[in-house]
């Protein structure tokens, strides 16, 4: 059994996936719209995605830009375009499927599988992990040398990103368009606060760093404190 989030405005067709996937054993979550779906994706942390492109307030393509900017939750494209050119791109962009519709509920459910085991088999890691610092982006759960860390929605992202780059400076502009998905805030202190927050969290300050470096002027580092 796994958790699937299908995001489909076709209110029938959304019916019938879920349906199909809930018969199956699974546990469905849906949404009809980009951004909330973003935010159901981002909160339940689902096993599957399932992706439609011709969404109401965003194309498909851009919300998995979106999704993959903050979790490697597995998604699948199902849709009616079927453009070579088109699944290239969006196989290119963070796709890890693509189905044309139209298609049985039993045929999603068998890719669902499919896709689970070759995550299961050693696809691609779903935690991030810098010295004793664990990120589980499934379960958004972090971890300090074996002791949990509690995190809000935005300090877990932040961390998230920046744990995916560890090692390399990640500009404010760039955290700015990443978690809070808005450009760059010029004297906003929105970042400094929830920095702040983390590393009280993680048991260090600004002034004695162990895994949050600022690096004046550029923006911030993620290390191993080892």
């Amino acid at each position: 059994m796994a958790s699937v989030f299908v995001v489909e405005d076709d209110h029938n067709i959304r019916e019938l996936l879920v349906r199909a996937l809930a018969d199956a054993g699974h546990v469905v979550r849906s949404e009809a719209t980009a951004m909330a779906a973003l935010q159901g994706i981002v909160d339940s942390g689902p096993d599957v995605v399932v992706l439609d492109l011709g969404l109401p307030d965003l194309d498909g393509g851009d919300l998995l830009r979106m999704i993959r900017a903050v979790s490697t939750v597995p998604v699948i494209i199902a849709t009616a375009r079927d453009d070579d050119a088109e699944i290239i791109r969006l196989l290119d962009a963070g796709a890890d499927e693509y189905v044309v519709k139209p298609f049985s509920g039993a045929e999603l459910e068998a890719r669902v599988r499919a896709l689970l085991r070759r995550v299961d088999n050693g696809g691609e890691s779903r935690v991030l992990s810098v010295g004793g610092l664990h990120i589980d982006l499934r379960s958004r759960s972090v971890e300090l040398d074996g002791r949990p860390v509690t995190c809000n929605r935005k300090e877990f992202d932040l961390l998230a990103c920046l744990a995916a780059h560890a090692g390399s400076v990640v500009t404010r502009e760039e955290l700015y368009a990443e978690v809070w998905r808005e450009p760059y805030g010029g004297a906003d202190k929105t970042i400094d606060v929830h920095l702040s927050w983390l590393r009280r969290k993680l048991g260090e300050t600004a002034a004695e760093p162990r895994y949050l470096h600022t690096v004046r002027g550029v923006g911030i580092k993620l290390v191993d404190p080892s």
